[in-house]
């Protein structure tokens, strides 16, 4: 995953200690500049981070230092502005990290609009032979349901020759990349007589499995709805990996935050208006049809799946 001189240079940060009088939050100071490994040579790092807990509830109470309230206040109150949607507070927090992932992916990630990023420029220098291969049980076909999402897996041989078609392509590639540039792996000239194609063009043959790097600063809100629709179940395997591991830093960072983001966001569900009624109509033990209730098939399949047990009350 990294060199020497980069593994030297991770340890030395990490080794190393300023004082500060900021306040900062010990168990996530723990987690700095460490690679949180993502999808094999892959991973997300932490790199800074401004604010915590204490930072939203002094935001949302305009207070000097922490106050003079207590830890449970604290608590109510961080719930009660995000079961609230009150927003601004939680951006007074924010984090930076350094990710490395696949291109597709990347490319996912970069439609979140609400963050600032720096990406490796494959027009300034030459991308690593690195290349993201899914694991062959992770290999499925087009989901029949969902135009964008995978249904079941495929069969072993099947996808071990998916496997191989993946990596034959993905050398090829790299290997014609190499020889626009007229240069081996290690950067040395192949051919001194021959013209360089230029990177911004040569880049143009490789696949967007090949692994590119970036730093990403963004705040706590608006990273927290990154989380919500990346650490869903919907969300394609390989960002949602991603997301997963941001998470158990995000929890570590702000845990009153992470457990209020987990109640009123991630396992929490929103209901329409004509569901609603539908749903205080089976609590009045009314037999109610769905779809005459306002809803349409897939609402009515989605609030099914969600409330299985009003089933036997609907006609």
């Amino acid at each position: 995953m990294f060199s020497t001189d980069q593994k030297s240079e991770i340890d030395a940060a990490r080794a190393a200690w300023s004082q500060t009088r900021r306040d900062t939050v010990p168990a996530v100071e723990e987690a700095l500049y460490q690679p949180e490994p993502v999808l094999g040579s892959g991973f997300v790092r932490l790199i800074d981070y401004m604010g915590g807990d204490a930072a939203i509830v002094q935001g949302a109470r305009v207070s000097y230092g922490k106050g003079t309230r207590s830890i449970s206040d604290d608590r109510g109150l961080i719930r009660y502005l995000m079961r609230n949607r009150h927003t601004s507070p939680f951006e007074l927090a924010v984090a930076k990290f350094h990710v490395r992932a696949p291109i597709f992916v990347t490319r996912q990630w970069f439609r979140h609009r609400t963050a600032s990023i720096n990406e490796y420029s494959a027009r300034y220098s030459v991308l690593e032979k690195e290349f993201y291969f899914p694991r062959a049980e992770d290999i499925a076909r087009q989901s029949a349901s969902n135009k964008q999402g995978r249904g079941e897996s495929l069969p072993p041989d099947a996808a071990e020759h998916v496997l191989a078609l993946l990596r034959e392509d993905a050398s090829r590639c790299y290997d014609h990349y190499l020889e626009m540039l007229n240069q081996d792996e290690a950067g040395n000239a192949i051919d001194p007589d021959r013209p360089v194609v230029a990177r911004e063009l040569a880049r143009m043959t490789l696949p967007v499995n090949v692994m590119t790097q970036f730093y990403w600063q963004i705040n706590l809100w608006n990273l927290l709805h990154f989380l919500r629709l990346r650490a869903d179940a919907h969300a394609q395997y390989e960002i949602r990996a991603y997301a997963d591991a941001i998470l158990g830093l995000v929890e570590r960072w702000v845990p009153q935050t992470f457990e209020a983001f987990r109640d009123y966001m991630q396992e929490a569900a929103l209901l329409s208006g004509p569901a609603l009624r539908a749903l205080r109509g089976v609590l009045a033990g009314e037999q109610v049809d769905l779809q005459a209730a306002g809803l349409s098939k897939r609402e009515a399949a989605e609030l099914l799946a969600l409330l299985p047990e009003i089933g036997p009350r609907l006609r």
